[in-house]
């Protein structure tokens, strides 16, 4: 599954919600912030069929009202939804 990166531009605000599962549960944990980036990453991993050989992840990159940044890794466990339109936002420095 690919991130739609154009969705998520720049001081857009968004809350982002991962549920990891386990045996005793799932965990689910929830961000919100505005966007700083989205993107196609590569990691140190090694992946031979990989672009430059490495394993890319889809990764948006939030600030946190307190200033805070998040890195999320995407994944269909992720579910990221817009919750104010980018020109009511506050922008990131």
């Amino acid at each position: 599954m690919s991130l739609q990166t154009h969705k998520f531009e720049p001081g857009a605000r968004v809350r982002v919600t991962k549920e990891v599962p386990r045996q005793s549960g799932a965990m689910t944990a929830t961000v919100e912030g505005t966007v700083v980036r989205a993107g196609r990453e590569k990691t140190g991993s090694w992946y031979a069929h990989g672009e430059d050989r490495k394993l890319w992840l889809d990764r948006l990159v939030i600030r946190k009202d307190d200033g805070e940044l998040v890195v999320c890794n995407l994944d269909r466990s992720t579910r990221v939804e817009v919750v104010a339109p980018e020109s009511g936002a506050a922008g990131a420095t």
